[in-house]
């Protein structure tokens, strides 16, 4: 099916736009009564993930009522790891909870990286009632986690504001490490193969726990796995977003990536710099939604300005914060569009 709004893939591609495309990352979530109300239906998050009918009905939401240019299928990172044989819990206030956690060899062996369709039929069931009920007017994101964001939850167990155990082990046992690396990027790989087939139009990958690492740590132990991840898809465009990686900008645009997602905290002009041959994605504070509208307008056109309107697409520089007031949202979504 013919895409009405092809904006974000022609900007991903690096081909001329006649605006810059913007979308929000968890722009299906709390910041929606629509999302609220859907939620409270399902009773759970988990719930509600594993619904296919549900899960797009949140997906459409922000097509609907933002206008954003582009739907990101509502699911989890973490169903990688439960596919593979390490279920997890969405502990209320506290996030996400493995009752069991990978320590031993026998532990890696026993993971399972063959038939994500099978195991994970509920997010491509959603995808494809996504799709049809889009009919081409805006393209669909399918996204995973990195292999070294995934292997800090499998390690660690639950979130952590230093993922010292997963750290610990780099250290300590690399070999270790990288022999479950490579079975998370086996099972990510297959996952997002499925996504492809399901009518994912673009590929997001994220790194969310990036910046707890060195940049000697992150060379050895993040890039080469988001390198056979972008190596593994050349028929649609892949956007890597690693959080707090400022260091590993040059790096990660080395890489067959079409795009690269910046925090907040990295520096527009400098990126550019750093990553001259790449579509860069960004970055506007997330808080900065907090200020009164004619500050999100202005700090919006600043931020457009500062990238340029070719190979830019515009997002926050994180997950829209669940308290934002949604007239925010559409404040800088409609500022985007009007630059």
């Amino acid at each position: 099916m013919e895409l009405q709004n092809d904006l974000l893939l022609r900007a991903a591609r690096g081909e001329k736009t006649e605006r810059v495309p913007v979308w929000m990352m968890r722009q299906a979530g709390r910041i929606l009564k629509e999302y609220r109300e859907v939620r409270a239906k399902a009773g759970s998050f988990i719930a509600l993930a594993t619904t296919p009918e549900l899960a797009a009905e949140v997906t459409l939401q922000p097509v609907d009522i933002l206008g954003v240019d582009a739907a990101i299928i509502f699911s989890d990172i973490l169903v990688v790891p439960e596919a593979m044989g390490l279920p997890y819990e969405m502990v209320e206030a506290k996030g996400p909870y493995f009752p069991k956690t990978v320590k031993t060899k026998e532990d890696i062996d026993l993971l399972v990286t063959t038939e994500m369709e099978d195991r994970l039929s509920y997010v491509y069931e959603s995808m494809d009632i996504v799709k049809r009920e889009l009919g081409g007017r805006v393209p669909l994101i399918g996204f995973a986690g990195a292999p070294f964001t995934i292997f800090c939850y499998m390690i660690e167990g639950q979130g952590s504001k230093t993922f010292s155990k997963a750290k610990k082990v780099l250290y300590s046992d690399p070999e270790f490490a990288h022999t479950l690396l490579n079975k998370i990027t086996e099972a990510t790989i297959s996952y997002l193969k499925g996504k492809v087939k399901h009518g994912a139009d673009l590929l997001q990958i994220f790194d969310s726990w990036a910046g707890v690492l060195s940049p000697a740590q992150y060379s050895a132990f993040s890039i080469p796995y988001l390198k056979r991840i972008s190596d593994a898809f050349p028929e649609v465009p892949v956007t890597l977003f690693s959080k707090g990686a400022f260091f590993a900008r040059k790096d990660l645009g080395e890489l067959s990536c079409d795009v690269v997602g910046l925090d907040w905290n990295m520096d527009i002009r400098e990126s550019r710099e750093l990553i001259p041959n790449k579509t860069l994605q960004g970055n506007l504070d997330p808080c900065v939604l907090y200020s009164p509208f004619s500050e999100v307008e202005k700090q919006t056109k600043t931020m457009v300005q500062a990238f340029g309107k070719e190979r830019y697409i515009a997002n926050l520089g994180h997950g829209v914060y669940p308290d934002t007031d949604p007239e925010k949202v559409k404040c800088f979504i409609e500022t985007v569009k009007a630059c």
